[in-house]
């Protein structure tokens, strides 16, 4: 099968290489699945990369990553059975998070075909084509933990997403619409069109206005991009407000090689039994019910995917991963199989 295939960290333009590899063996409960389209998100660039090191401790591989196939997102047509697997039968329209443990490592989407763990995947709704399915996964996932779980977002609250127009951002607007909330989505201008489709109730231009600075009080803070200091956006949040970094690095921006985001997430995680506004690590429900929840709101029409007009085939996934560092797409980049 075709697959992109890295073999050390370094630079995406110069470690990653279209191949052709063995198609994978599903094991027992697991299916082969015919992918159709995946995801290209943050945590691929820094599996890629192996930036920061810290994520080769984690799981990735310490001097090479342990999966050369990149991508942790998939949606695709069921064609094979391991032993044991019986949840769906050939032919099924799939999609879902391939990856058991967290999304710092390569799990083999990049590739036309993948063998998954059946537990891990569900039907695609009718509505959604395969690009569609494949925007969900990673993005949807951390935007309802991070906003019901961490942020225990109610309804009548007034919750702000800073860096709405990207991949997760996209998803915590609707999400907190749909719990209820008042919504201020924050991002560059040529987002805020699709934030106002979205439902947002407010849109602030950050080339034109820092949030910190307006006078805005409000319930929650989602922050998605990570730049401000918790100590001026404490200034937008009321006194028993709750800030919830989620904690995108920026492509390696931030310049933190070895500990990444978590260099500024471990200092707050360390405040928070002292400052009311901080939550620590709040438990939620496992990752199987979080994942039937979305497969549920997106069956219903509650919330929607957004693709970035922009998609890329395989073969182009460096020039895909490029695009995401920009920073101009709008919602998830998707490469077609």
């Amino acid at each position: 099968m075709r697959a992109i295939v890295q073999e050390e960290y370094g630079p995406h333009r110069e470690v990653l290489r279209l191949c052709e590899i063995p198609s994978p063996v599903p094991g027992p409960g697991q299916v082969l699945v015919r992918v159709r389209a995946t995801s290209v998100h943050a945590d691929v660039w820094h599996a890629v990369t192996g930036v920061p090191y810290v994520l080769r401790l984690m799981g990735s591989g310490l001097r090479a990553p342990k999966q050369p196939v990149p991508g942790t997102d998939l949606a695709g047509e069921v064609v094979g059975l391991g032993p044991g697997a019986a949840a769906f039968a050939p032919g099924d329209r799939v999609f879902g998070e391939v990856t058991a443990r967290n999304q710092w490592g390569n799990a083999g989407t990049f590739a036309e075909l993948a063998a998954v763990d059946e537990t891990l995947l569900a039907r695609i709704p009718e509505t959604l084509s395969f690009e569609q399915a494949a925007a969900v996964p990673t993005a949807a996932l951390i935007a309802l933990v991070n906003l019901r779980d961490q942020g225990r977002v109610a309804a009548g609250q007034r919750v702000l997403v800073n860096g709405a127009g990207g991949a997760v951002g996209v998803w915590a607007v609707q999400l907190a619409k749909y719990f209820g909330a008042e919504v201020t989505a924050v991002d560059g201008p040529a987002k805020l069109d699709l934030l106002r489709a979205l439902g947002a109730d407010r849109v602030i231009d950050y080339t034109q206005q820092d949030f910190t600075r307006l006078g805005l009080r409000v319930d929650l803070v989602l922050d998605i991009v990570s730049q401000a200091p918790f100590s001026d956006v404490r200034r937008a949040l009321e006194p028993d407000g709750t800030f919830v970094l989620v904690g995108h690095d920026q492509y390696g921006r931030s310049g933190h090689r070895v500990l990444g985001s978590l260099r500024r997430m471990l200092p707050l995680m360390a405040l928070s039994p002292f400052v009311k506004q901080l939550p620590g690590v709040r438990p939620g429900p496992p990752r199987r019910e979080n994942w039937a929840t979305l497969v549920d709101l997106l069956g219903q029409g509650r919330v929607r995917p957004v693709v970035d007009e922009r998609v890329f085939p395989l073969e182009q996934a460096a020039e895909a991963i490029d695009y995401l560092a920009s920073g101009v797409a709008r919602g998830r980049v998707v490469l077609t199989v």
